[in-house]
């Protein structure tokens, strides 16, 4: 089966002439046959916990582009949903949860192993996705890192430069690091149950990870990772792993070897001709072409598509967004950099 599957190929070390495709929040507001399922769903979290119409906006993009891989529909906020915090989204401004602060409202958190039952309808849509895919379409299954689920956990929305985490980090840290904790646990839960549920490889999102500086980083961004990555192949043998330290810069360099990634993703902060240099020799990288150019379209899109390709071709590379597909983003500019990437 793994001969049909780039993805899984590149992760396993592979130098591939065309490389596999995929795209952060492929699935998502940008296409219209999505904009149509959401509304039938009613809301964001019903959509996400409605197995059918999850699996539905999955294949969405697949049917569309043929993109190499699919990555469940979900949102990383489902685990502290899961954990017992409240969690909703405010139309246009997005989520909101109940903030983790103080001992008492870290105490009302659940265990680890009691998320499951929250979280049934996303494995149902994980066992629903591995029998609909093409036989040559990897299904990859996701999570937050918990540096970046607590930063929301702990303001109770997203935050310009993640203030209130680094806050309670130096006021508290060792109730920082309780709910860390607690996070990485029930990460390794979740992702090990997506893996069972029939994901062929997960993806571990730090999007915040930029945030976090010299021992910060190895303490909050790399040492979680190497424990969730151990835990996960541990359990499941050589399970593939992508990990994306969003913004890590220098930190990047070695992130392979210190948390066991098979595969790092790279933001578009960095310049290909640098992750080749410096990321690409320890094995599989994924990226990064600036999300604003699913927008734009046009000549410079053509271009540094190529430049990204060119620039990869002599190590194993899965070719991405930077960062997450936009809203504003035209599906014809998706369409072309398909076409760029598979036809030079």
């Amino acid at each position: 089966m793994t001969a049909h599957k780039t993805i899984l190929r590149a992760l396993a070390g592979e130098t591939l002439e065309t490389p596999p495709i995929w795209m952060m929040r492929q699935a998502g507001r940008y296409l219209p046959e999505y904009k149509a399922t959401r509304a039938e769903a009613g809301d964001f979290l019903s959509l996400c916990y409605n197995s059918d119409l999850a699996t539905e906006v999955t294949l969405q993009p697949i049917r569309r582009y043929g993109f190499d891989a699919a990555i469940l529909f979900a949102d990383i906020l489902l685990v502290p949903q899961a954990l017992g915090a409240d969690l909703w989204f405010v139309t246009g401004e997005g989520p909101r949860l109940s903030t983790i602060t103080n001992e008492a409202g870290f105490k009302a958190l659940k265990p680890a192993s009691d998320i499951h039952e929250t979280l049934n309808p996303i494995y149902q849509t994980v066992r629903n996705l591995a029998a609909a895919l093409p036989k040559e379409t990897t299904l990859i299954g996701f999570a937050g890192a918990p540096w970046t689920v607590a930063t929301y956990m702990i303001a109770g929305q997203g935050t310009p430069d993640q203030g209130p985490a680094h806050a309670l980090k130096a006021e508290n840290k060792d109730l920082f690091e309780a709910l860390l904790e607690r996070l990485t646990e029930a990460t390794i839960e979740y992702l090990s149950a997506q893996i069972e549920a029939g994901a062929e490889c997960v993806k571990l999102f730090d999007s915040w990870a930029g945030s976090l500086k010299g021992e910060d980083f190895d303490n909050y961004a790399t040492a979680p990772a190497k424990r969730i990555i151990a835990e996960l192949k541990a359990r499941h043998g050589d399970i593939p792993i992508i990990a994306f330290p969003r913004q890590a810069g220098d930190k990047y360099i070695g992130f392979h070897e210190k948390t066991g990634a098979d595969c790092v993703a790279l933001d578009d902060s960095v310049s290909p001709e640098w992750g080749a240099a410096n990321v690409q020799t320890s094995g599989c990288v994924q990226g990064n072409l600036a999300s604003r150019h699913m927008v734009t379209g046009g000549d410079d899109l053509v271009r540094e598509t190529r430049h990204i390709v060119d620039a990869f071709k002599n190590g194993p590379h899965i070719f991405n967004l930077g960062h997450g597909i936009t809203p504003d983003a035209d599906p014809d500019n998706v369409q072309l950099m398909i076409d760029t990437v598979r036809g030079g």
